[in-house]
Formats: C-alpha cells, sequence, structure tokens
C-alpha cells in the first residue's frame, strides 16, 4: 500500500504544476512563462523518480553471501537501466517524429493542393518522419527483449 502511495507522489506533483500552470495563464502571466514551469517540473520529477531508487538501493544494509544473489542484484540494477533505455528511446523517437510529421504534413497538403499528381512523392516524406518513431519502437522492442 505504501509503494502505491509513494507512486502516487509524482503523478500529484504534475497535475497540481499543470493546475498552478492553467491558473497563472487565467490571473496574467505568459504561456511561455507557464510552460518553463511545466518543464522545469517534468525535469524535477524525472530527476527524482531516477535518483531515488539509486538512493535507495545504495541505502541498503544487507550484504549478499552468496554469488547468485550478487548476479541477482546486479540484473535487477541492469534490468531497471534498461527499462529507462527503452523508455527514452520510444519517448524521444516519438518526438523526433511527430516534429517532423508537423513539418512535412502541411507541406504535403499544400504541395498537394497545388499539383495533385505530387501525392505519392509527398506522402513518401510525411511516411519518413513516422519511420523515425517506428525505428525508436523497434529498438526499445530489442532492449525490452534482452532483460
Amino acid at each position: 500500500m505504501l509503494t502505491y502511495i509513494l507512486l502516487l507522489i509524482p503523478v500529484v506533483f504534475l497535475v497540481s504544476s499543470v493546475a498552478w500552470a492553467v491558473n497563472a495563464v487565467k490571473k496574467g502571466r505568459t504561456p511561455k512563462s507557464a510552460a518553463l514551469m511545466q518543464i522545469a517540473a517534468f525535469c524535477i520529477v524525472g530527476i527524482m523518480c531516477i535518483i531515488t531508487p539509486v538512493a535507495a538501493s545504495a541505502a541498503e544494509d544487507d550484504v549478499p553471501e552468496t554469488t547468485a544473489a550478487v548476479a541477482e542484484e546486479q540484473s535487477s540494477g541492469a534490468s531497471g537501466w534498461a527499462f529507462i533505455a527503452a523508455a527514452l528511446a520510444t519517448g524521444l523517437s516519438g518526438i523526433g517524429g511527430g516534429v517532423a510529421v508537423a513539418s512535412a504534413a502541411p507541406a504535403a497538403i499544400g504541395a498537394t493542393s497545388e499539383d495533385p499528381s505530387a501525392f505519392g512523392k509527398s506522402l513518401i516524406f510525411v511516411a519518413l518522419g513516422e519511420g523515425i518513431a517506428l525505428y525508436g519502437l523497434l529498438v526499445s522492442i530489442l532492449i525490452y527483449s534482452k532483460i
């Protein structure tokens, strides 16, 4: 039960920061400053979620007695980093694919409206942007399968 409560702390922090940002914009702050505060809150929660398990595992007092216990402890730490790597691969490639499609899709629509025969060429450029996200997903699946 305590674990679930501890998992809710970052969620509550992020939701309250969103509510604070919306309230600040309604009171007259610029949306840019509210967005910067959201990015700062996200970074703080991310750092806390990475540092807390590392600090908790370093604070353990029990010493493993067998080499099997040592190997299990090392593999559990490595699997934690593998999960972080898989999440970063998927997340960052998704963001990159979104940025690519956000710039390619309007250009493709404009090219198609001027010349309908350019639809196939423009569709290829939009699909190339989506390929970035698919490659990131593929890499994260490969990382996950090695755990």
